[in-house]
């Protein structure tokens, strides 16, 4: 169902569209760590080894393939704050070759790469065949992951946040059976695990087509031709992939970029490998919240400027930031008095818990200034300048986040907290970069012509 983000409060709109995306991006961390909770229940080391693997190499392009989307769901918008219905038909058939044809050359790449992408990420020699055998059939699913997001991107270009929350729901319930049916009761190891991900998928990728089925009989976009809904417009592909393609390597880059890092803390001892890797977990349900911000900054901004509301689009930029800084203080002031009780939830080492208090004392101050260019990021995306999010995100990873967390180790080895700082640092770099971009000449007259 299409909703009209370009009128009333920018703060409510703000907040009843983020809340939902909000709640589905906590269920999307939550599916992912489903398998591997379970694994654990009924499983050896090399078991749980070979799906924490094969979840954080599936998350990555899980992570892709939603920047991506970001161009549909910024043109969608457009054209819905324009009630250009002739547009959102052209945007979602451009959008399904597009993403078709991405879909199937990504799960032909990654199943014929998969024995080399095991290696690259240096599995443990006991858990390598089992990794191949999660991944293969996770690669092999791709197509249902990509449909899943996409159209999920869709319902958000037309306002609607909450059915992707539902789909997502369904989706992490039945993943959940599913794995303690396949890896507890027919004992099937990771492939289990892999193979609960994929039917989940698949099944709410069914749920959302018949929701899809039901956008035809919406006044905006009534006029979906079947004779035309899969014929591609050549220059609104082009803009698909010029807003999505920036974002998407950009998540790329920072996914790699904690790949780095782990490997960093990997070589300073399993204490340490332990400790980062808790704090990892933790972070990701901290920055729900400034990534929530940056989608629903990216989706409400862009129907403002289609309906030829910039100031309302400021406004939620505004917002977005107010938000996410006044969340990002809160958790950044709570964890210095909660760390290690948290911490002890994940490992009850003594040496994990010190030296992990250490490490998140730092790193969730970068809640704070994380929010602010998540926000930049998204308004960006719906300036159709999303080369911007992925300029300051690269200057940050390569000045300032992986040569601090480095430095860091090597300088301050009896210490996390410096390394934590690293990441902290980047995000201020970010933000910085993000503001002055902002308030620059020519952005602003860039905004003009839009």
């Amino acid at each position: 169902m299409e909703i009209n983000l370009t009128q009333g409060s920018e703060f409510k709109t703000l907040v009843k569209f983020s809340l939902p995306f909000l709640l589905a991006n906590f269920l999307q961390t939550l599916y992912g760590m489903a398998d591997l909770f379970i694994a654990g229940q009924f499983n050896g080391s090399e078991i749980i080894t070979a799906v924490s693997v094969g979840s954080q190499i599936m998350h990555m392009l899980t992570v892709i393939i939603v920047g991506l989307s970001m161009g549909s769901t910024v043109l969608i918008g457009r054209a819905v704050g324009a009630k250009d219905s002739k547009g959102i038909k052209t945007v979602i058939s451009s959008t399904i070759i597009v993403f078709t044809i991405t879909a199937l050359l990504l799960t032909a790449i990654t199943i014929c790469c998969c024995p080399l992408i095991v290696k690259l990420v240096s599995t443990p020699p006991e858990a390598i065949e089992q990794t191949k055998i999660y991944l293969w059939i996770c690669f092999a699913g791709i197509p249902f992951i990509t449909a899943y997001n996409v159209i999920a991107a869709v319902f958000r270009g037309l306002g609607d946040s909450k059915s992707p929350m539902i789909f997502i729901s369904i989706s992490c319930v039945i993943n959940i059976a599913l794995d303690y049916l396949f890896m507890g009761y027919f004992k099937m190891e990771a492939g289990g695990a892999a193979i609960a991900t994929v039917l989940a998928q698949t099944i709410s990728v069914a749920i959302s087509l018949i929701a899809v089925i039901k956008l035809r009989k919406n006044k905006v976009v009534s006029n979906l031709e079947k004779t035309s809904i899969v014929k591609t417009d050549k220059k609104c592909a082009g803009e698909i992939l010029n807003i999505g393609l920036p974002v998407a390597v950009q998540d790329g880059f920072i996914q790699i970029s904690f790949l780095v890092i782990t490997i960093i803390a990997n070589s300073r001892g399993v204490d340490v490998a332990a400790s980062v890797g808790v704090v990892e977990k933790i972070i990701c349900f901290l920055f729900l919240v400034p990534s929530a911000m940056l989608s629903s900054v990216s989706a409400i901004a862009a129907q403002n400027y289609g309906a030829n509301e910039p100031q309302r689009a400021k406004k939620t930029l505004y917002y977005g930031i107010l938000i996410g800084v006044c969340s990002g203080l809160i958790f950044a002031i709570l964890f210095q008095f909660i760390s290690e009780p948290v911490i002890y939830l994940f490992s009850r080492e003594e040496n994990v818990i010190k030296l992990g208090s250490q490490y998140m004392h730092s790193y969730v101050f970068d809640c704070v200034f994380a929010a602010i260019h998540f926000s930049f990021s998204g308004y960006f995306c719906a300036c159709k300048k999303s080369i911007y999010a992925f300029i300051h995100n690269i200057i940050s990873i390569i000045l300032i986040r992986i040569p601090g967390a480095y430095l860091a180790s090597v300088i301050f080895p009896q210490t996390l907290f410096p390394m934590g700082l690293a990441a902290t640092t980047g995000s201020l770099l970010s933000s910085f970069i993000c503001f002055f971009i902002f308030i620059s000449p020519g952005f602003k007259k860039s905004l003009s012509k839009l």
